[in-house]
């Protein structure tokens, strides 16, 4: 389904330069919303991280993919060329990577006062670890919040790379994107986001910095949220499925316990911490009891907060999730929908990912280079 509708960032143009984790998903995000996302590539395989198919790299939809060899002066001189006519420019490699090339905020600001430069990475542009190797599991142990998942006994659970790269990297990095491009708006001054996955995770935590200091958080495992809590945990079912517990308010409580067919007479206390193992049992036996389905036949439609624990394919055909067309077909790729909604100017997948380099000849001569420029710089270089 290809949508004619501009998005909110209609008219703005990004400049991304090829990388890993936050910095392509910051971009599919503004080109989600209808950024000119100009993806700026090497022009050989580069060694970035879990290599796939292009075609199926969803964090590059609603780009357009420009093949430069930044390391010959006439690439250099093109990037810069682009860069003139940018509003924002993405990167996310070591501090100084970027100086070197020439192309250092400081270098762009002389081309364009008003661009705004955001750098993702883990550890920020300061401190002793800057220009360390690392990875979304490195920063989320760091800076306290790997501790805090998992299970009380064994090693902490790895959240997949939601947490660093996307909700502590990518979304901080666009939400500075945006706010540092209305006030160059303001001011006609660009300025640095800088996108360190640890500070955006450690704003995430903020709420459970507010625990701890108040005294209410315990070990990993022994917590409301991190599954200490009877009413807030997995519990497996007949047929080796899984249901999602989250009753934490007390008529919801309430609720749970009445569906699974459970006298409150004979349980501890919901929030007595010396009677959840117990309850854990009861609970973990009613749900052994039945299938996934059967259970979610008995919850659906209710207020006790429980919901089944589905596979990504599963959770394509979950009746609210079709309700809502949280997925959409460009091609032949299915895309989640663009977030969040908005009502006046919805975002939306107008292509798939591009193939390196497939619009590199349509956007310099777009931007004015000629015909001559474009075939120097489209040449297989001979060092990638």
């Amino acid at each position: 389904m290809t949508s004619t509708a501009s998005g909110p960032l209609a008219g703005l143009t990004v400049i991304e330069m090829a990388g890993l984790g936050p910095t392509p998903f910051c971009g599919m995000m503004l080109g989600d919303m209808g950024a000119e996302v100009i993806r700026i590539e090497r022009t050989g395989p580069s060694d970035l991280g879990i290599e796939f198919p292009s075609q199926f790299d969803l964090r590059n939809r609603n780009k357009k993919s420009v093949a430069l060899d930044l390391k010959s002066a006439d690439g250099k001189a093109a990037l810069t060329r682009l860069i003139v006519a940018a509003d924002a420019l993405l990167e996310g490699f070591r501090p100084g990577v970027m100086e070197k090339l020439g192309i250092g905020p400081e270098d762009c600001w002389t081309l364009r006062p008003s661009l705004v430069y955001a750098r993702a990475t883990g550890w920020g542009q300061d401190g002793p670890l800057a220009k360390i190797a690392g990875h979304d599991i490195n920063y989320i142990a760091l800076v306290g919040a790997l501790d805090m998942i998992g299970p009380a006994e064994g090693p902490p659970s790895v959240p997949l790379n939601l947490l660093g790269d996307y909700g502590g990297g990518a979304m901080y990095m666009a939400f500075g994107v945006v706010c540092a491009l209305l006030e160059a708006r303001r001011s006609g001054k660009g300025q640095i986001v800088d996108a360190a996955m640890m500070d955006g995770v450690n704003s995430l935590l903020a709420v459970f910095h507010g625990f701890r200091q108040a005294g209410l958080q315990h070990p990993r495992g022994e917590n409301v949220l991190d599954g200490g809590a009877p009413y807030y945990r997995c519990y497996a079912t007949s047929d080796g499925g899984w249901m999602a517990v989250g009753a934490i308010e007390e008529k919801f409580y309430a609720t749970l316990i009445e569906l699974l067919e459970l006298d409150p007479a004979t349980l501890p206390a919901q929030n007595n911490r010396d009677g959840w193992p117990t309850l854990q049992d009861r609970f973990a036996e009613r749900f052994r009891s039945r299938s996934r389905a059967e259970w979610q036949t008995v919850f659906d439609g209710t207020d006790a907060c429980v919901s089944p624990v589905l596979s990504l394919m599963d959770a394509e055909s979950h009746p609210h999730v079709t309700a809502r067309a949280m997925f959409v077909t460009e091609g032949d790729l299915k895309h989640p929908r663009p977030a969040p909604r908005l009502s006046l100017t919805p975002g939306a997948v107008r292509s798939n990912a591009p193939v390196r380099g497939q619009d590199t000849e349509n956007v310099l001569r777009k931007n004015g280079f000629n015909e001559e420029e474009i075939a120097r710089l489209t040449q297989t270089p001979s060092a990638a």
